[in-house]
């Protein structure tokens, strides 16, 4: 069977990137433009700003994958794979209308993928091993999921947030407590060495479900900021950001743990920015060698967004004869398909 190459081409927030992977699991190359150092200045993602800086990026971060997959021409790959939501909607058609492009130049088929589904498939170039079934926990700015993945593009979604998500809890208090933007890894950092039992944050959990909430808990924490700086306290930095990890660390491996013994499942696989969160992966370390449950997540430039891992996603939607037209567009909402 002749190789299959796909590009992947990913910009739904503030990464350009493109890459080309062969038979789903070997990357050629993963080319990103990171924003993230220009939207620091304003404590966020400025949507309008990020989507001119796609514009400017998008050509040649495809131009750069493409040499360094040592590939000759466009029509060397199999397939072009990209990025059609969730995400900011301006970005998006950044990608998308460069996916079409390419794709009606050069007579290549073309495949919408999804986002989340992209997280998921990182594992897959990670662990060349896996397969489904498995349980994956993914997080990041905007999602807090425990998916089981039955088979290749088969989900189920055993629990989401029903508020913030885990990578937005800690961009807030991240800015509230002068660390900026982007807050998991400024806090991951400023976490080392901290008591984590420094402070007591509450957990939202709910009966009968998995399902996440991590408003109560940001709110707590910002009243104790509050209540710091009104009685002029010291404030321990590294304590306090170590027990608020902590606390978001707990709710999702527990969660996670809990997720795999329902279905009876003994694989357990993280993904998303916040997977790479230190504390959270020697938690789930820890308590996945306790549970004899076997884990796996992605290296740390793998769990950023990236444009490897939609072409990982798109090479089994690219197998099961998945194709778009012309008219795909991005869809800002768009959610995992079960």
């Amino acid at each position: 069977m002749a190789d299959i190459y796909i590009m992947g081409i990913e910009s739904s927030c503030d990464e350009t990137s493109c890459a080309v992977v062969k038979n789903g699991r070997t990357i050629l190359s993963n080319v990103i433009s990171s924003q993230a150092d220009f939207h620091t200045v304003y404590g966020g993602v400025v949507p309008e700003l990020a989507s001119r800086m796609h514009v400017e990026a998008i050509v040649p971060v495809i131009e750069s994958a493409l040499e360094m997959a040592k590939l000759h021409s466009f029509h060397d790959l199999s397939a072009v794979c990209v990025t059609k939501g969730p995400g900011l909607v301006g970005a998006l058609l950044v990608g998308v209308s460069a996916a079409k492009g390419i794709c009606e130049i050069e007579n290549l088929p073309l495949v919408g993928v999804g986002h989340i589904e992209g997280h998921i498939s990182a594992n897959y170039l990670s662990d060349i091993e896996l397969t489904p079934p498995f349980v994956c926990l993914v997080v990041s700015g905007g999602h807090s999921h425990i998916v089981y993945v039955a088979d290749y593009g088969k989900y189920e979604i055993m629990a989401r947030t029903r508020d913030d998500a885990a990578g937005e809890a800690f961009d807030k208090i991240s800015r509230a407590i002068g660390l900026g933007y982007p807050g998991g890894p400024k806090m991951d950092k400023a976490s080392q060495g901290g008591d984590e039992s420094k402070y007591v944050f509450p957990k939202s959990r709910f009966q009968d479900s998995l399902d996440f909430s991590f408003s109560g808990m940001k709110t707590a924490a910002l009243n104790q900021i509050n209540q710091i700086k009104m009685h002029s306290e010291t404030f321990l930095l590294a304590d306090f950001v170590a027990s608020y990890q902590y606390a978001i660390v707990d709710v999702l491996a527990s969660h996670a743990i809990e997720a795999c013994k329902r279905k009876g499942c003994n694989r357990l696989c993280l993904a998303g920015g916040v997977s790479a969160n230190t504390r959270l992966r020697n938690e789930m370390d820890k308590r996945c060698s306790d549970s004899k449950i076997k884990l796996s997540y992605p290296p740390i430039e793998l769990c950023t967004d990236n444009a490897a891992m939609i072409a990982a996603a798109g090479y089994y939607q690219y197998l099961r004869g998945d194709r778009d037209d012309l008219s795909l567009n991005a869809i800002p909402s768009l959610q995992l398909p079960e």
